[in-house]
Parts: structure tokens; sequence; C-alpha cells
């Protein structure tokens, strides 16, 4: 982290299929169901996102997971396996046009994925694992890695600096970092949105997960609970301070997702939600070219 009079490196563009996340470009948005489930409920999901997508001031990413490997309980669903998932994951971007993105566990998973999505995931658990972190980077895909719960954003510059340690020569993709709050005692977490400008600092993007921030930890029952109320005002609190991108995810009915319904905004209510966070920046990109 640059702690010196010395003015903090400039944010390099992360190169994502044919868009481009930073300074100056549309709002980046990940988005989908948190686990896949069907072709039939991801394609719902990814007609919503398109007819988002059809506006110029935001780019719509596809997200979903074929394996969600850090459940609470040993008996949480946990997805179709990589193989069926993958095979899901390509459908829905060839009949949306939207790129895709899920998140990898195991080094071995970053080549397969790397060929079918447009962005690899790193889980926030997993954000020191540095084999996972250099097979993921290997594969030439931008990388979004989620800041772990337990790390400050200052000590995210270890993870930028080894994913760019390894990128392959001549691949400009690059890394985005995520924001998705911070453990606080036990069954809570915070955020601690000073952690936008501190991370943008390193010199990447920044992304904010307004989903995982509500999250209970833990909970009763073995699954882990949530707030989705609070969802937008920390989504907008995000915008306010300039982050490049945020992830959602969303249902059309939260209650029967297999996992994180809790958090999920319903995919009737997502559109709107999008559209009052849209405007909200376009006010603050106003104000800055004012104050600049």
């Amino acid at each position: 982290m640059n702690t010196s009079s010395t003015p903090p490196p400039a944010i390099s563009p992360v190169q994502i299929g044919s868009y481009v996340c930073g300074p100056g470009q549309p709002l980046l948005l990940i988005a989908g169901p948190c686990v896949l489930q069907s072709m039939e409920l991801s394609m719902q999901i990814a007609d919503v996102l398109v007819r988002i997508n059809q506006r110029d001031d935001v780019n719509v990413v596809f997200k979903a997971s074929f394996d969600k490997a850090n459940r609470t309980s040993l008996a949480a669903k946990r997805g179709p396996g990589i193989d069926e998932g993958l095979r899901m994951l390509e459908e829905v971007g060839q009949q949306s046009g939207l790129p895709t993105t899920t998140d990898v566990h195991l080094p071995d998973q970053a080549a397969v994925v790397g060929q079918v999505c447009d962005l690899i995931q790193i889980p926030a658990f997993l954000a020191r694992q540095t084999d996972l972190l250099v097979a993921a980077a290997m594969t030439g895909k931008p990388l979004n890695v989620k800041k772990g719960q337990f790390m400050s954003p200052e000590d995210m510059q270890y993870v930028v600096e080894k994913v760019h340690g390894t990128v392959p020569e001549n691949c400009s993709s690059g890394v985005m970092l995520c924001e998705r709050g911070t453990f606080f005692g036990y069954g809570r977490l915070v955020n601690d949105m000073q952690s936008i400008p501190l991370m943008r600092a390193l010199g990447v993007p920044v992304v904010f997960d307004a989903t995982h921030s509500v999250q209970r930890p833990g909970g009763l029952g073995g699954a882990t609970g949530g707030n989705r109320e609070m969802v937008e005002p920390l989504a907008r609190a995000a915008v306010a301070m300039g982050t490049d991108a945020l992830f959602f995810e969303t249902h059309p009915q939260p209650e029967l997702s297999p996992s994180d319904g809790a958090n999920m905004i319903p995919l009737e209510a997502f559109e709107s939600t999008v559209d009052r966070l849209l405007a909200l920046r376009k006010v603050v990109a106003q104000m800055d070219a004012s104050a600049g």
C-alpha cells in the first residue's frame, strides 16, 4: 500500500470479453443465481440481464456457481458439479450473448473453467491461496478476487502481486478486487467503505459484492442467513465511493434457492434496483466532474 506522498498508481483497466472495467467505463454488473439449478432458471434470469445490458451505461456478466464448496453443513446442496455446470454456463453464454463467470476452488479447475468463462472468480476464503491464484492467472483470463473476510484492504496488495507476477506475457486481462464485508465478532459482517478507495489505490478496479455483504455467517440449522433489505443501501454507498463494478445474486423465488436465498434480490425487483443505482452513479460522476 502506498503510504508516501507519491500519487497512487493509475488503475489498470480490466478486459472482460468485449467489456472494459475501470475509470471512465460503464459500470460492470456481475449478476445471476448463487448456484446453477437448471437451464430454464438460468435463462429466465439471463433474459432480464440481457434487457438491462441494452443500456449504454452498464456492462453485464452472468454469474453462477457449479459447486458451492464452502457450505456450512455437509448436507447442504452444492450444485451440478464442474462438468454439467460448465456445459450450462457455456450454453447460457451462447444463448444470451453475455460473458460468464464462475468461481474456482481448486488449482486444477482453473484451466477448464478458463476455456468456458470470460472471468474467473476466486472465493473470499481462498484469496490467499497462492497455488489457486497462480493457476487462475495462468489461464490468461481476468480474475475477480474477493477480499477475505479476515483481510484488510491493504493486504490485498499481495494478491495483486501474485497475479501480476504470474499473468502470461502480453496478457492484459488483469485482476479486480472485490469487497464483500469483514468479520465482526460472530455471525455478522460489516462493510468498511474505505476498502473501495484503498483497494483502487493498488492500481486495480474494485467490485462491491452487495449480496454477500449482508450475509449472517453460520446461522441456525446449518445454513447462512442474511438481510436482503440492506443490499441496495450498501450498493448505493459503494457507488458513491466510486466502485467500478457491482455484484449481485438474484432469483425469481429466493426462498427456493439452494443457497443464499436470504441475501438475494427477487428477480422482479432487480431491474428497478439497477436503474436507481445507475441514476446515482450518474449524479456522482457529475459531482466528480464539477469538483475536478
